[in-house]
C-alpha cells in the first residue's frame, strides 16, 4: 500500500482561510443583494403610494357624481422610475369609475388616506399595487372611495442586480487580496515552528541540551515533549556506552585468564597429546578474544560517531604507542614494525575512533603478513590533510574491492585458512566516516602485499 503523504499545514491554512474568504464574499454578495432589494422596493413603495394619495386627493365630487381631475405630476413621479407599465382602478362604492376594472382588489379595505401595499401576478407580469381609500360625499351621502395604484417592477429588479453585481466585484477583489493576505499570514503563523526547526537542526550530534528556544504557547506541549525524549535518550545513551565498557571488561577478562591457565598448562604437561590440545585451546582463546574484541570495537565505533568527543590528538604519538602494543605480537611472527612520522600532526577527533581504526589496521597487517617481512607506517601532511600510510608485505587484495571487504563479517576469497571475524576493514571505514576521514585500500605498487591509506582533514590555522 502506498504511504500517504502527509499534509502540508501551510496549505491547509492557506485554503482555510480562502475558503472563509469565499464565504465571506458570498455571504456580502446575499446581503448587499437582499439589502438593495428592500431599500429598492421601500423606495418604489414610498413614490407608489404618494402618486396614489394624490389620484385620491384628486377626486371631488359634482352634481350627479365624482369628478377625477388628474394632474401630470401624479404620473411623473412614476414615470422617473424607469420604463415601467402602470394600471389603475378608481371604485367609487361598488363601481368602477375608471381605470382597468379587473385589476385585483385588496384582501383588506385600507385606512383613509393609508396606502396598502400588495404584489400580484396580473397581465403575465407582476404587479406591486398601493391601494388608498378615502370618503366622499356624494348627493350628502358618504360614499367609501378606493384608488388602485399598480406598477411593474422591472427596474427594481435591474437596481437590485446592478447594486448586487457591484458587491460581486467587490468580493471578488477581496477574494483575490486574500490569496497574498493568507499566504502571508500562513508564513507568520508557522514562522514560529520554522525558528524552533532550525535552532534543532543547528545543534551537534552530542548536544543534548533541552531546548529553550521562545516559542508561543500552543508550541509549549510540543517543546516539552520533544525535551522529555532528550532526556530519554540521554539516559539510554548512557546505559549504553556503560554497557559497552562493562562487556568490554567482563568478556576480555574471562579469556585473558583462560589464555593464562592454558599456557601454564602447556609449560607444565609433559604429554605431547596434551600439549597440542592446549596449543589449539591457546589458539581458540586468542580468536575468540580478538573477535570479542573487535566486536566491542565496532559498537563502540557505532556508539561513537553521533557521540563523538572531540579534541586535538597528535597522531603521530598515537601511532607510537599503537606500535609498541602490537611489537610483541609482531616480533612472535618475525614481522619488523616501522614508523616513520613527520612531528606535530595534529588532528580534531575522537581519539576512540582514530585508535579503533589503527589499531584494527595494524591487526590485520600483521595478521595476514608473513613473518620475516616488515609492514611499515609513514605519517605526513598532504593537500591540508594528515595522511597515514600502512604497508605490509602480505597475500594483497585477492581481487576484491574495497566495498565487498568492508562490509559487515565480509572476507577477501585468499584469507580462509587465517581465522578473522570480517569486522576489521568495517570497523575502520564506519570511524573515518564519522570523522569525516577517508580510507582507501589497494595493492601495493610492486604487486606484493596491500597499501592501506587513513586521510583526516587538518584543523584550520
Amino acid at each position: 500500500m502506498t504511504a500517504r503523504r502527509p499534509a502540508s499545514l501551510r496549505r491547509r491554512l492557506v485554503v482555510q482561510l480562502l475558503a472563509l474568504a469565499a464565504v465571506l464574499a458570498v455571504l456580502l454578495f446575499a446581503a448587499v443583494r437582499f439589502s438593495a432589494e428592500r431599500a429598492s422596493e421601500a423606495t418604489l413603495d414610498a413614490i407608489l403610494g404618494a402618486a396614489a394619495i394624490a389620484m385620491a386627493e384628486e377626486i371631488r365630487s359634482a352634481e350627479g357624481g365624482a369628478v377625477m381631475d388628474l394632474s401630470p405630476g401624479t404620473f411623473s413621479m412614476l414615470a422617473a422610475m424607469g420604463d415601467e407599465r402602470i394600471f389603475y382602478r378608481v371604485n367609487l362604492g361598488t363601481a368602477t369609475l375608471t381605470g382597468y376594472d379587473d385589476l385585483p382588489l385588496p384582501d383588506v379595505v385600507p385606512a383613509a388616506l393609508a396606502p396598502h401595499f400588495y404584489s400580484t401576478r396580473y397581465r403575465d407580469t407582476e404587479l406591486r399595487i398601493a391601494a388608498v381609500s378615502r370618503s366622499l360625499r356624494l348627493d350628502t351621502r358618504p360614499t367609501a372611495l378606493l384608488v388602485l395604484l399598480g406598477q411593474t417592477r422591472a427596474g427594481q429588479s435591474t437596481i437590485a442586480a446592478a447594486l448586487a453585481n457591484r458587491a460581486a466585484a467587490v468580493g471578488l477583489v477581496v477574494f483575490l487580496l486574500a490569496v497574498p493576505l493568507s499566504l502571508l499570514a500562513a508564513d507568520n503563523l508557522l514562522r514560529p515552528i520554522a525558528r524552533l526547526a532550525e535552532a534543532v537542526g543547528r545543534r551537534g550530534a552530542r548536544d543534548l541540551r533541552p531546548v529553550r528556544a521562545a516559542t508561543p504557547t500552543e508550541l509549549v506541549p510540543l517543546v516539552s515533549a520533544l525535551n522529555s525524549f532528550i532526556a530519554r535518550l540521554r539516559g539510554t545513551l548512557a546505559q549504553t556506552e556503560t554497557f559497552i565498557a562493562e562487556a568490554a571488561h567482563h568478556i576480555r577478562t574471562p579469556l585473558a585468564v583462560m589464555r593464562a591457565e592454558a599456557e601454564l598448562a602447556l609449560h607444565q604437561s609433559g604429554d605431547e597429546a596434551n600439549r597440542a590440545r592446549l596449543r589449539r585451546l591457546i589458539r581458540a582463546v586468542d580468536d575468540s578474544a580478538r573477535s570479542a574484541g573487535q566486536l566491542l570495537d565496532h559498537a563502540t565505533v557505532l556508539f561513537r560517531a553521533d557521540q563523538q568527543a572531540l579534541a586535538d590528538i597528535d597522531l603521530g604519538v598515537l601511532a607510537a604507542a599503537l606500535v609498541e602494543r602490537f611489537r610483541p605480537t609482531a616480533e612472535m611472527k618475525d614481522i619488523h614494525l616501522a614508523l616513520v612520522a613527520g612531528p606535530g600532526i595534529k588532528v580534531r577527533g575522537d581519539a576512540v575512533l582514530i585508535e579503533a581504526a589503527l589499531r584494527n589496521l595494524l591487526d590485520n597487517a600483521i595478521k595476514y603478513s608473513p613473518g620475516e617481512t616488515e609492514v611499515a607506517l609513514a605519517l605526513k601532511r598532504e593537500d591540508g590533510r594528515a595522511v597515514m600510510r600502512c604497508r605490509d608485505h602480505g597475500r594483497g587484495l585477492g581481487g576484491a574491492a574495497l566495498a565487498q571487504l568492508s562490509s559487515r563479517f565480509q572476507r577477501g576469497p585468499n584469507v580462509g585458512d587465517v581465522a578473522g571475524s570480517g569486522l576489521g576493514l568495517t570497523i575502520v571505514t564506519e570511524a573515518m566516516a564519522a570523522m569525516g576521514g577517508r580510507f582507501t585500500l589497494e595493492p601495493a605498487e610492486d604487486g606484493e602485499g596491500t597499501c592501506a591509506t587513513l586521510s583526516l582533514p587538518l584543523p584550520a590555522a
